[in-house]
């Protein structure tokens, strides 16, 4: 187990922006809301996740542009982008347009793989080319090279009034360097490490023979970040950002700290072994003062293997309980990690 002597350097979190079928515009003003009080509080990054035809945040990327004309500091990313919903070539003009607004704060991070019910979705979503989709790494590639500056068209130059570039604009230079990778696996893990990205662990993992006995969260995540370390050109100095759900109750009310525990509990069983085909593997919702947090989380191997966090907001609670959460993250939990803003 690594000794990681070092103190928290990075201090994100990561929402699912809920919304009301009826009133969308609220969900989504909090949302903005809270990644602007998330910079008063001096986060060094706020992160939201997709949510296809459901009740959370469908573009994140355009959220984001809105963030990008709150905020001045706060790194802004995407946690993360499935790109089997994505044309790579849009996205990465998106992804460079909003980075550009950002004044280079943008983070984006994708995985690869088939769209989530994706038989259900497939008339929609590729009526005409279902079939021919690709939907493994060689995807995440072309958005790579297409976010690095390589050649998106074989013509360049002046047709009558309009000017032709060869990739994509804006090209914005350091947005490459800020591409994430979510890898759960080791397979995704060493590809990400190959491919030169950072990583972006959460909550689940899968379930592979890594270690004898019992499968064990915490032991199989240190393992794909350490098999990410060893592809990865920088090794030891490779970028990896861990997402637990994390929930401090320093400042929570009686009934604010009962709603957290309920809520821990009945997402507990997925926990305690391997669900489903993909034998996914569920880490437990962390519950407590930042005094008893940080101790769990300094004996989490997981967590010991990293220096930036990006902690995820529980997905069904109101404003006022993520205003609590963010606050106590940020002016108890952090520095009990040894975090300091502006620090990273």
């Amino acid at each position: 187990m690594s000794p990681n002597p070092r103190p928290l350097r990075k201090l994100g979190f990561l929402t699912i922006g809920l919304f009301d079928e009826k009133d969308p515009r609220q969900g989504h003003e909090s949302t903005l809301d809270l990644i602007a009080l998330g910079e008063r509080l001096g986060f060094d990054s706020a992160w939201l996740r997709h949510r296809h035809l459901q009740y959370g945040i469908s573009s994140p990327v355009a959220v984001l542009a809105a963030a990008t004309q709150r905020t001045s500091r706060i790194q802004l990313g995407t946690a993360v982008t499935p790109l089997g919903w994505e044309n790579p070539l849009r996205l990465a003009e998106d992804l460079a347009t909003v980075d550009v607004l950002s004044g280079g704060r943008l983070n984006p991070g994708f995985s690869v793989g088939p769209p989530v019910h994706y038989e259900q979705v497939r008339g929609a979503l590729y009526p005409d080319t279902g079939e021919q989709e690709d939907f493994s790494p060689r995807r995440a590639e072309r958005l790579i090279a297409l976010v690095r500056g390589e050649d998106a068209s074989d013509f360049a130059g002046t047709e009558g009034i309009e000017v032709y570039s060869h990739r994509v604009q804006p090209h914005s230079p350091g947005l490459a360097d800020r591409l994430w990778y979510g890898a759960g696996s080791l397979r995704s893990a060493r590809w990400a490490g190959e491919q030169g990205l950072n990583l972006l662990t959460s909550s689940v993992v899968k379930a592979e023979a890594l270690l004898d006995g019992p499968f064990d969260f915490a032991g199989i995540q240190a393992a794909q970040i350490r098999a990410f370390r060893e592809h990865h050109p920088a090794g030891e100095r490779a970028r990896v950002s861990q997402g637990l759900v994390v929930i401090p109750t320093d400042s929570a009310t009686p009934d604010q700290r009962a709603r957290y525990e309920a809520y821990a509990r009945s997402r507990t069983p997925r926990t305690l072994a391997p669900q489903g085909p993909a034998r996914l593997l569920f880490a437990p919702d962390l519950v407590g003062t930042s005094e008893e947090l940080a101790e769990r989380l300094r004996a989490h191997a997981g967590y010991r293997e990293v220096d930036e966090v990006a902690f995820a907001l529980p997905f069904s609670f109101g404003h006022e309980d993520y205003a609590q959460i963010l606050t106590d993250l940020a002016t108890r939990l952090g520095p009990a990690l040894g975090w300091a803003p502006g620090r990273g």
